[in-house]
């Protein structure tokens, strides 16, 4: 179909652009700006005037929860919640079930994504069989079927050893590798940040050395192995600080952080609110600022949602009792631009850190809007003022502290290989 998006602000940090334009699609790909290409015929026209007219966003880390339990969310349900949000593109991690260490549930997963026809998920592989740190899994064959990265989430291995041959292997075959980073004994048994307001609700904490010690770990043997690597998640001042220095000394690495640990503090826990539930915790105001900084000063490169769906049921218990994560496909692009609206980014900035930034660390051809390139891409008003509802969110879980929280900037459509896949 041939579509002319007419006079939106465009906004590509990748080719450093921003300005108000037209910009024609032709089968799926970006055409022209400005000028119609020659012999153009509209078929539809969309007016942007007054909206942001940027690459399609894409997420670090999302939970599609299939195959696995079907009552916290579907391909079906978490596409339609990523196109709502302005996302083309999400990384899902392998903690499915069953878990992706087989070239069939990497396809699966894929062929699901691509009946649904809205957007693209990326699967990441196993580091090793089952997630269980004891056998590599078989992380070329993964490659191959499609998997665009390799991790155990948080859970353990053990043995340096294991790991060390884990990071051999993915050199050697040039696999990006993703941390998580926990210790998984110092965090056991806790479900907040080990500070005075854990103290205070006499809830057990995790301390940042569960972070940064299995950074420090980490960053060791990607220096040994020449790895490279990604951190997923950072949520503590002092690991910003050690992936600083890494990069300072020309190591591999990357970095991204969720949106909600720019946002809120441990202090947000104050009234046992389940939501407010997370892994990594919330943590302090201090290593909130060193979060923020690393995210101005490049050493984070990008941010994303963490996006964990759970149903209703997962949530009502006590506090330490529930299953932590929140939804954040739907919220991202309006959270993100809070920082916009509380100056510590601009907006081309922001677009950056979910566009062109995810793109390069995973070595995406996406993530811009270069004349040829596929056409994925996300309208939204920034001036938009909404709210998510239980009625509204297309999100199977409806699990975030944001529920109807008044929001600002909402995404008014959403392109995919040149269709519209969404429009509000």
């Amino acid at each position: 179909m041939n579509i002319l998006i007419q006079g939106g602000r465009i906004i590509d940090p990748a080719n450093q652009t921003d300005k108000v334009a037209d910009l024609y699609i032709v089968n799926g790909e970006i055409a022209a700006y400005d000028s119609a290409p020659e012999g153009f015929e509209v078929e539809q026209t969309i007016n942007a005037e007054n909206q942001i007219v940027c690459p399609g966003l894409i997420d670090l880390c999302a939970h599609a929860r299939e195959p696995g339990p079907a009552q916290k969310g579907s391909i079906k349900t978490e596409a339609a919640a990523a196109v709502a949000g302005g996302v083309t593109t999400i990384v899902t991690p392998p903690s499915t079930n069953p878990v992706i260490d087989t070239r069939a549930v990497a396809q699966l997963i894929q062929d699901r994504c691509e009946e649904e026809g809205k957007m693209q998920i990326l699967p990441m592989g196993a580091l090793t069989k089952g997630l269980q740190g004891e056998q590599l899994a078989p992380m070329a064959a993964l490659s191959a079927a499609g998997c665009i990265a390799f991790t155990n989430t948080r859970n353990p291995v053990a043995d340096s050893l294991t790991l060390t041959r884990c990071l051999e292997y993915a050199a050697t075959h040039d696999l990006l590798v993703i941390f998580q980073a926990e210790d998984n004994a110092l965090a056991k048994g806790g479900c907040m940040h080990e500070g005075s307001t854990c103290t205070r609700l006499g809830l057990n904490g995790i301390p940042e050395s569960a972070e940064t010690i299995d950074v420090s770990r980490n960053l060791l043997l990607v220096e040994q192995t020449g790895v490279r690597a990604h951190f997923g998640q950072l949520s503590c001042e002092r690991s910003v600080r050690m992936i600083t220095e890494a990069r300072d000394r020309g190591l591999p690495v990357t970095a991204d952080v969720s949106i909600q640990n720019l946002l809120l503090t441990d202090e947000n826990v104050n009234g046992f609110n389940n939501d407010f539930h997370l892994i990594p915790p919330l943590r302090s105001q201090l290593d909130r600022a060193g979060l923020i900084q690393g995210l101005l000063g490049g050493s984070i490169q990008a941010i994303c949602s963490d996006h964990q769906p759970h149903e209703r049921a997962a949530k009502e218990a006590p506090f330490a009792d529930t299953e932590p994560g929140m939804i954040g496909l739907e919220t991202l692009l309006p959270l993100g631009l809070l920082l916009v609206e509380q100056n510590m980014l601009d907006l081309p900035q922001l677009i950056e850190k979910l566009t062109s930034a995810p793109a390069e660390i995973l070595g995406l051809p996406t993530g811009n809007l270069s004349v040829g390139s596929t056409a994925n891409i996300c309208i939204f008003n920034p001036e938009a003022e909404w709210q998510l509802t239980p009625e509204t969110c297309h999100s199977r879980g409806k699990n975030t502290p944001f529920m109807n929280y008044p929001l600002k900037g909402q995404v008014s459509h959403t392109l995919f290989q040149g269709q519209v896949v969404y429009n509000a």
